[in-house]
This record gives structure tokens, C-alpha cells and sequence, in this order.
């Protein structure tokens, strides 16, 4: 018992580091376009971020929910497999955040809890249903992000297409502040929840729960653990998503932050746990497109894309390495 509730620490503890990790590395997410745009200075981006990230992380559950209960057996979960997920989780999300790649925190921390759960109980323990949910929505939604995207830009050009250059870029400097705080409210309502369910089940698999409750403290962990990250920036992937793929002015960067964050927030509600960073990156690319396809960088779009297809592996990989070991080391 001692050491199960030593572990239980050690699962809480990684996974307010993992919520740390996963707010600085997906602040970009938030606000990269508002910082590229100009419309808000990287401080006052970052602060706002933070606190509607905060806001956002406390308003549901219903992604937590999918996550700590939905993706595999929470009767077959050990301490240990949450743990070896979180780490896995944590490792690629800083090698990522070294080298500036927006990739997904959700893809590495749900692929990661697969591989983890396989390696302490076998491939029976996947609840098949669940995971194919996840992945029609981590597929379908950068795809819903371009394409919205894409027809809220056409929509502004159209209307706006008559209007000085000046006009236009004054009014969106102030809508695009607006967009900015959607899109970070929208992140921190889903964002956060996975983390939540992480927790949860921990606490499910260490008490021997007959239902799937997240606690308020839980929620409140996690929350404010995902804003202080996010106070702390992440200015390489902030580069790479706001400037090196594609060029935006405020109202580009409304229609982006736009359609991204109403793809999330409905996910959020629906408890369907996405992949902010795929759905901005693609809502980027969507307004970039609708001026001519050159406009987007298309190489700096395929090397974020590989990273999100190496991902799923690597993490499920190295998730399930990690809990073989710890199991070895504990035994």
C-alpha cells in the first residue's frame, strides 16, 4: 500500500509537470498569429492566454471523462502504466519543443497511454470503440479546421473587398484580440482535460472507485498548472506556427483563430479530446490557401505533418518500453 500511494504521488506529481510541459508547449497554439499580426505584444499574448487557459481548463469534464474512461480498462491500469505514459508524454513533448515542432501533446499523451496500458496487461485492455472515436477525431478535425479556415477567410475577402487596406487591418486588429482569447479558452477546455483524466484514473485504479468522477481539486491542479505553463511561453514553436508557415494579417489571423477554436470548443463539448495544435496549424494553412496556395509554406507544413504521423508510434513505443522497465525495476 505504501508504495502504491508512493506511486500515486509520483503519477500526480508528473502529470502537473506534464500540464506545465504541455501549456508552454502548446502556448503557441493560442498565440502565435496574434504575436506574427502584431496585434498583441508577446507579453500581453502570453498573460491573456494563460488566464483564459485557466478559465477554459475549469468550465467541463466531458473530454476528461473520454480519456480516464474511454480509451482502456481503467480496471486493468496500474499505477505504473499511468505513470510510464505521463514520462513518455513529457520526453517527446520537450524533444519537440527543442527543436520548434508544433506537435500534438494530445497525440503523444493518449498514444502513450495505449502503449503503456499494453505493456501491463496486453493488447485486450485497448477499448477498441474509444480509440477509434479518438482517432476519427484527431484525423477529421485538422481537416474541418482547413476547410473552415479557408471558407471564413473567402467569406471576409468577399465582404471586406472594397475596403482600404487600413480600414480593414484597423478593424480586425481588434477582433483578432477577441479570436486570440476564443482560441485560447478553447485550448485550455481541452487541453487540460486530458491531464484531468489521466489523474482521475490513477485515483479510480489506487482507491478502487465504482464510477468516474473528477474531483474539483483535480480540476483545479490541472488548470492552474496548464496556465503557469503557458505564462512561461514557448517562443520556438511560437516562430515556427506564427511566421515560417505562412503570412498573416489581423484578419487572417481571425479567421485562423476563428475556426480553430470553434472546432475545438465543440470537441470539448462533445467529449471529444482533439489536437489543438493540428487544428490551428491547419486553420493557418486554410487562410493562407484561400489567397493562392504559394502563399503557404508547404515544406514547413509537411515536416509538421510527419511529426504528427511519428508521433502516434514513437510515443506508443517508447510509453511501452518505459512501463516494461519500471515494471522490472519495481518487481
Amino acid at each position: 500500500m505504501h508504495n502504491s500511494f508512493f506511486l500515486l504521488v509520483c503519477v500526480i506529481v508528473s502529470s502537473v509537470i506534464f500540464d506545465f510541459i504541455n501549456g508552454f508547449h502548446d502556448t503557441a497554439n493560442a498565440i502565435a498569429t496574434s504575436v506574427s499580426t502584431r496585434v498583441l505584444s508577446p507579453k500581453k499574448a502570453v498573460t491573456m492566454a494563460a488566464v483564459l487557459n485557466l478559465v477554459g481548463a475549469v468550465s467541463g469534464t466531458a473530454v476528461a471523462r473520454t480519456v480516464g474512461a474511454g480509451l482502456v480498462d481503467a480496471g486493468s491500469v496500474t499505477q505504473l502504466t499511468v505513470l510510464s505514459a505521463l514520462l513518455a508524454a513529457i520526453v517527446w513533448d520537450l524533444i519537440t519543443w527543442y527543436y520548434g515542432l508544433p506537435t500534438s501533446s494530445s497525440h503523444a499523451i493518449l498514444s502513450s497511454l495505449v502503449g503503456a496500458a499494453v505493456a501491463t496487461s496486453g493488447t485486450g485492455v485497448v477499448i477498441g470503440a474509444g480509440v477509434l472515436k479518438i482517432l476519427i477525431g484527431l484525423v477529421v478535425s485538422p481537416l474541418v479546421g482547413l476547410f473552415l479556415g479557408y471558407f471564413i477567410m473567402e467569406f471576409l475577402s468577399r465582404y471586406f473587398c472594397n475596403h482600404s487596406p487600413s480600414l480593414v487591418n484597423n478593424v480586425f486588429t481588434r477582433f483578432q484580440i477577441v479570436s486570440a482569447a476564443y482560441m485560447a479558452f478553447s485550448h485550455g477546455s481541452n487541453d487540460a482535460q486530458k491531464t484531468m483524466g489521466i489523474i482521475t484514473m490513477a485515483l479510480v485504479s489506487f482507491y478502487h472507485l465504482p464510477t468516474f468522477n473528477v474531483p474539483l481539486w483535480v480540476i483545479m491542479v490541472c488548470a492552474v498548472s496548464m496556465a503557469m505553463g503557458t505564462a512561461s511561453g514557448g517562443w520556438r514553436i511560437i516562430k515556427t506556427l506564427g511566421t515560417k508557415l505562412a503570412q498573416l494579417r489581423p484578419i487572417n489571423g481571425f479567421a485562423a483563430e476563428t475556426a480553430a477554436a470553434t472546432v475545438i470548443e465543440i470537441g470539448s463539448r462533445i467529449g471529444l479530446p482533439l489536437s489543438t495544435t493540428h487544428v490551428i496549424t491547419s486553420s493557418v494553412m486554410g487562410v493562407g490557401a484561400s489567397k493562392r496556395l504559394s502563399s503557404v509554406r508547404w515544406m514547413t507544413g509537411g515536416n509538421i505533418i510527419a511529426a504528427w504521423i511519428v508521433t502516434i508510434p514513437a510515443c506508443t513505443t517508447l510509453a511501452w518500453a518505459i512501463c516494461k522497465v519500471l515494471i522490472f525495476v519495481v518487481k
